[in-house]
């Protein structure tokens, strides 16, 4: 769902959903387009979840305050601070784990949680480490290729409960005594 009081932008937007199309009597583009156009049954839901969306930022904002208030000060772990220009909706939380200030690695405590039946995903990993990319040249990246290796998407949704919170910070705060 793209929403925004720009015309000019919902047009363009329109028309690179629609295939991008030129306005010709036979199929031609001169534009690369998409066919990303959203359906009316999809509509309703996206509709219908926007007036929810206020809870669901809020749950997460607090699931994150949970998280960073009980492992924050744990050696070796580093939460994203959220900017000061912005408000994030903290849809995810990710931390990142130094394995020797913390006593573990990011795939210790991935692994310690999957054991639990818990489930948490290192963080996405950069483009240019991606094997489809990789005869191309890139420039820099060390930086994004530290948090792929060090980030940990912790379990964030909306619907977590104190006692699902409790169990994972409690897996999380026990592995550096192993």
């Amino acid at each position: 769902m793209l929403v925004s009081d720009d015309k000019k932008a919902i047009e363009k937007a329109r028309f690179l959903a629609t295939q991008a199309r030129d306005p010709a009597p036979h199929y031609q583009h001169s534009t690369i387009g998409y066919n990303y156009r959203l359906s009316n049954i999809l509509a309703a839901v996206g509709r219908a979840q926007l007036k929810v969306l206020p809870d669901r930022i809020l749950a997460r904002r607090k699931n994150f305050e949970y998280y960073k208030e009980v492992l924050g000060n744990i050696p070796g772990i580093q939460f994203m601070p959220e900017a000061q220009y912005g408000y994030c909706t903290r849809w995810l939380t990710c931390i990142t784990i130094d394995r020797e200030a913390f006593g573990g690695s990011r795939d210790d405590v991935r692994l310690a949680l999957e054991a639990q039946n818990i489930e948490a995903r290192p963080v996405w990993k950069p483009l240019h480490l991606q094997p489809v990319y990789e005869v191309f040249r890139s420039r820099g990246g060390e930086v994004a290729k530290d948090i792929f290796t060090q980030g940990l998407c912790l379990p964030s949704g909306s619907n977590l409960s104190s006692s699902d919170l409790n169990r994972i910070v409690e897996i999380v705060s026990g592995l550096p005594k192993l």
